[in-house]
């Protein structure tokens, strides 16, 4: 068979395997995810000899080393993955949940339940760890899952693919609710977003240009976040020590990822004393700064283009900004940001509030660091991505967000008059 003959057989599959895996109760979803993360333990030394295959296909891609550090699996890593199954496995279960109810004056008893969606396809990048977390999202919300991970970690991908399934069928679970597509051959992408009639969403995890394609092309929904234009806001009554841990955090702990801050924005009655301090601190860091005229008179630095405030480096690059006013603030943010993750760090309540209610964001923060929009922070167990859309889902996508809702309604004889 052809590439096309062969997604529609894996969307076949994976339709008949959703369809199996919909009344599974949770003690058959649980004890597969614990059985699949006793055979990821006991498989490091499997799981390691094939990521060392795509370790040295990147590097003689001359990959940079942000990338090599999140495709390498070790021996932590991989244990850490088995973790995130049990922390899924002792989560409840979504599925059966009553959202709502109520009885009609006819008698007719009417209740919202959640359902699994049916069968979601996850178009990612690089991190092996996607595969276990994402196919441990989807076993316990009671979803099919077709995976496509990045050419760059495709024997990592599919080893731990293939102990999961394995672990899976084990415990008695449907041995198809996993499908890896295993060829690197770029066109799957574009065979996958065709198949409508066995997929009913599609969440991509990696970079613009792949989400932004994945979006032009594909005929199925699509939950997703292009950028993670992320800002801290430092308040004029913020604690200035609390706001430079903050903002170091923000910005240095892992500067290549969707949830580090790209624009720090700071009040002008304590930009004088603040922009050096933190300037200091961040150039000691590594962190190259641009800033907007009114930061350049305070310190040293590129000068900030337009482009630069929409910009999500996802480097040790900084873009600062002097503001006037919170009300200055919140209109920068929702003018240049991506609605993703943004913080604001004052002592002042009031302040918080209206930065709470007024910034446009998936998540929104006062006096903590944008780094924790995260499934695993949040008690979430895991994540299967960060969705800035406004329907079904916005946020940290984990077990609830992969379910839909369904009316239930009991009745007694009555008819429509």
């Amino acid at each position: 068979m052809g590439l096309h003959e062969d997604m529609i057989e894996v969307g076949k599959l994976a339709r008949a395997a959703a369809n199996a895996l919909r009344p599974a109760t949770r003690d058959i979803k649980d004890r597969a995810l614990l059985e699949i993360a006793r055979r990821l333990r006991g498989s490091h030394e499997r799981l390691i000899d094939e990521n060392r295959k795509d370790l040295a296909a990147a590097r003689e891609k001359n990959l940079a080393p942000a990338m090599l550090d999140r495709l390498e699996l070790t021996a932590k890593r991989i244990d850490a993955m088995a973790e995130g199954l049990e922390v899924v496995a002792a989560l409840p279960d979504p599925v059966g949940e009553i959202v709502g109810q109520t009885v009609r004056p006819n008698g007719l008893r009417i209740a919202q339940i959640r359902q699994p969606i049916g069968v979601v396809g996850i178009i990612y990048e690089s991190r092996p760890n996607v595969t276990a977390d994402a196919a441990a999202l989807c076993l316990k919300s009671g979803n099919a899952c077709i995976l496509r991970g990045g050419s760059e970690a495709i024997h990592s991908n599919v080893a731990i693919a293939q102990i999961f399934i394995e672990g899976a069928s084990a415990a008695g679970a449907p041995p198809n609710a996993l499908q890896i597509i295993p060829t690197t051959d770029r066109a799957a992408v574009g065979e996958l977003l065709k198949l409508d009639k066995y997929i009913d969403v599609i969440i991509p995890r990696g970079g613009k240009s792949l989400i932004s394609r994945i979006l032009d092309e594909s005929r199925i929904p699509v939950v997703a976040h292009l950028d993670g234009v992320c800002h801290t806001y430092v308040h004029q009554d913020a604690d200035p020590a609390m706001a430079e841990r903050i903002c170091l955090n923000a910005k240095l702990q892992r500067p290549g990822v969707c949830n580090a801050m790209e624009t720090l924005l700071v009040h002008q009655a304590i930009a004088g004393s603040f922009l050096p301090r933190i300037a200091k601190a961040l150039r000691d860091g590594g962190c190259e700064l641009r800033g907007c005229p009114k930061t350049r008179d305070i310190i040293q630095c590129i000068e900030a283009t337009e482009e630069d405030w929409a910009t999500e480096y996802l480097d040790k690059i900084l873009s600062i900004r002097v503001v006037d006013s919170l009300e200055q603030a919140i209109d920068h943010i929702n003018t240049y940001g991506s609605h993703h993750s943004d913080a604001i760090v004052t002592e002042s309540y009031s302040a918080a509030e209206k930065f709470l209610d007024e910034v446009d964001s998936a998540t929104v923060y006062v006096n903590a660091s944008t780094r924790f929009t995260d499934g695993f922070e949040f008690g979430l167990g895991a994540e299967i991505g960060i969705s800035t859309n406004k329907l079904h889902c916005r946020g940290p996508m984990a077990l609830k967000e992969l379910t839909t809702l369904k009316y239930v309604i009991r009745g007694s004889g009555q008819i429509r008059e």
